[in-house]
């Protein structure tokens, strides 16, 4: 009997666990990132509004910068001890950093230290957030087969987006009732914590577990020393360069989508539009509720459509919008014209959601966690360098269409990866039959051992 199609009791519990867990991680993530337009002020220097956005693009890359230091940190305890120690350890750290910031002095109490100590706390945050996210992906990939865990895992991703979500209402919230903005990471960092707790109960995926005891099993057998590892053909796979080149390229297109929605388009609301922080963050609460809905209606879909298949119509519809938005933002002339222009970029954007368990399957079991982090953080820190600080410049020198100096070679990158692994999926009898044009019913789905 097919059990491809239900989830039981362990993978249920899994889910939960995980998609709170990440709420709890995005929403202590994105707390300073959409309250920027206000903790910038108090953290760094009064400057003029061209080094404003220099300082803006300077917070949002600190979140991304040193990802692959942590990656390589992350990814061996997660390919060595475990996922479950890896999303319990991130959990916990992301706490301890809100601690911290609750309580940082201000630039006008305590001068340049405090944009250091909080750009300190900002790559700590980014770093565990990665970590975090992708180890509850990989996770639920090695958990759950297909197609429910398309949908399984996308569920995680759409609690990631509620996370930022609510970071987004509490804001608001703190700031319409002149609250102290310190409450709001005392808050962060009390979910966090009780996420830390919940993760506990988790029990490590069967796929690492058994690939352990495959390793064990080759080191009790030739009676030697730890060493032999490397003669295992398990610890011998290597991975793939282009497989490997195809998920960076891939993972390139949400943070430059990202900041352009709502760092660079909340910039231009403040310094045109005459936006206060608190209406930034109000327009950016409603683009991405907007978001979320769509999220949830892709994890609805990738259930009966075949994901690769979502990403390619979301490509096609992206790049026709990326082509016009240009003209589109240099016309704008009102918050409502704004605001429609950042819901079209974060609705249409396509990202590895809701594909990306496909992705990871292609990369050794013992390596998965190392490569899939390192790839996913190298794409943060190119990208927020390029757009953030690319974009500032380029739209200073070329106005609006200096966009689509960054964004096209994003979007090449992106179809390049996506045909790899459709290619990949189709070598390996994954890919819908030809004649379903409707992509609901899948191939059987041969044993992963990829």
């Amino acid at each position: 009997m097919d059990n491809s199609n239900k989830l039981n009791k362990e993978q249920k519990q899994a889910i939960g666990l995980l998609s709170v867990g990440t709420f709890l991680e995005y929403f202590d993530l994105m707390l300073y990132i959409h309250m920027a337009v206000l903790l910038n002020e108090l953290f760094f220097p009064k400057t003029d509004p061209f080094t404003a956005s220099l300082l803006s693009a300077f917070a949002f890359c600190s979140t991304y910068l040193l990802r692959p230091f942590g990656a390589l940190i992350l990814g061996y305890i997660g390919d060595h001890i475990g996922r479950k120690a890896t999303v319990v350890i991130t959990t916990f750290i992301m706490s301890l950093s809100c601690v911290i910031m609750a309580n940082l002095p201000t630039y006008a109490q305590i001068g340049i230290s405090a944009t250091w100590l909080v750009t300190i706390c900002r790559i700590v945050q980014g770093m565990c957030a990665m970590g975090e996210g992708t180890g509850a992906e990989i996770y639920l990939t090695e958990l759950i087969k297909p197609p429910i865990r398309y949908p399984a895992v996308a569920f995680v991703v759409i609690f990631a987006t509620l996370g930022t979500t609510a970071a987004l209402a509490i804001a608001s919230f703190v700031i319409s009732n002149d609250l102290n903005w310190r409450i709001i990471f005392w808050f962060g960092a009390i979910v966090a914590f009780i996420g830390t707790v919940a993760r506990t109960a988790l029990r490590e995926t069967p796929e690492f577990a058994d690939a352990k005891k495959r390793i064990r099993k080759v080191v009790e057998n030739s009676n030697k020393d730890i060493k032999t590892l490397e003669e295992s053909d398990i610890w011998k796979e290597k991975v793939n360069t282009k497989t490997a080149l195809s998920l960076f390229l891939i993972q390139c297109m949400w943070p430059a989508a990202m900041y352009f929605a709502y760092i660079h388009c909340g910039n231009m609301a403040k310094n045109f539009l005459g936006f206060t922080a608190e209406q930034v963050i109000n327009q950016n609460f409603i683009v991405s509720s907007i978001q979320l809905a769509s999220y949830i209606l892709l994890t609805y879909l990738c259930y009966k459509i075949y994901p690769l298949f979502i990403l390619k119509v979301k490509l096609f519809l992206f790049t026709c919008f990326i082509l016009v938005a240009p003209f589109l933002l240099s016309n704008i002339s009102s918050a409502y014209e704004l605001m429609l222009l950042q819901i079209f970029v974060v609705t249409l954007v396509p990202t590895d959601f809701p594909g990306v368990s496909i992705f990871y399957i292609y990369f050794p079991v013992v390596k998965r966690f190392t490569y899939s982090c390192l790839m996913y953080a190298l794409s943060r820190a190119v990208m927020s360098v390029l757009t953030s600080f690319g974009l500032v410049y380029l739209i200073h020198y070329f106005g609006s269409w200096g966009i689509l100096l960054v964004m096209i070679p994003v979007i090449l990158g992106y179809k390049f990866g996506l045909s790899h692994f459709e290619s990949l999926e189709k070598a390996n009898g994954r890919y819908p039959l030809k004649k379903d044009k409707s992509f609901v019913v899948y191939n059987q789905y041969p044993t992963e051992t990829i």
